[in-house]
């Protein structure tokens, strides 16, 4: 990690401790995002075969790379005891697998917190609307972070019925 990166700031201003497990998945997804290597979480690697075209050969070595950059990402922003335990693994998806068997519960009461604070927000009168579109699109955000699953179209329908009662009339127009 270079140390002139504020993306990897983040990371070491963040390591992995235990309690903090919510803080710093968000912390490395957007890392991650921002770097391009996410998709090694949630896709597999391709098969690297013997009469495999050019550019399945590619899309392997790609792969592999970023799989090894997001491990070492992971790695770094941990504590010690946690790189011991983690360093043999053979994929950043394996890594994080494991981190979430051992801290998962504080995932869960982050994401029923979360999920609480959006179905209990509503828009206050002569509020503003940006900024009331703004927090229950971080509240959307922080719970897909936390690996909530609520479709695109879902999220708009939540948003638009919690507006205050002013835009009732434009909710019946959609």
């Amino acid at each position: 990690m270079s140390p002139f990166n504020p993306l990897t700031s983040i990371l070491n201003q963040n390591k992995l401790e235990g309690p903090n497990y919510v803080d710093w998945i968000r912390n490395l997804d957007i890392v991650l995002t921002a770097e391009g290597y996410k998709f090694v979480i949630s896709e597999e690697c391709p098969e690297k075969t013997e009469n495999a075209t050019d550019d399945h050969v590619k899309a392997y070595d790609k792969w592999v790379k970023a799989d090894e950059i997001a491990r070492c990402y992971i790695l770094a922003s941990m504590a010690n005891v946690l790189q011991h335990q983690h360093q043999s693994m053979g994929s950043a998806y394996d890594m994080l697998e494991s981190l979430k068997e051992m801290f998962g519960e504080q995932n869960r009461a982050a994401k029923q917190t979360a999920m609480k604070a959006l179905l209990n927000t509503k828009m206050a009168e002569g509020s503003s609307v940006r900024d009331y579109v703004l927090k229950m699109m971080s509240l959307l955000n922080e719970l897909e972070v936390l690996g909530a699953v609520i479709d695109k179209e879902s999220q708009v329908e939540m948003v638009l019925q919690t507006l205050a009662r002013q835009f009732s009339t434009v909710l019946l127009e959609l």
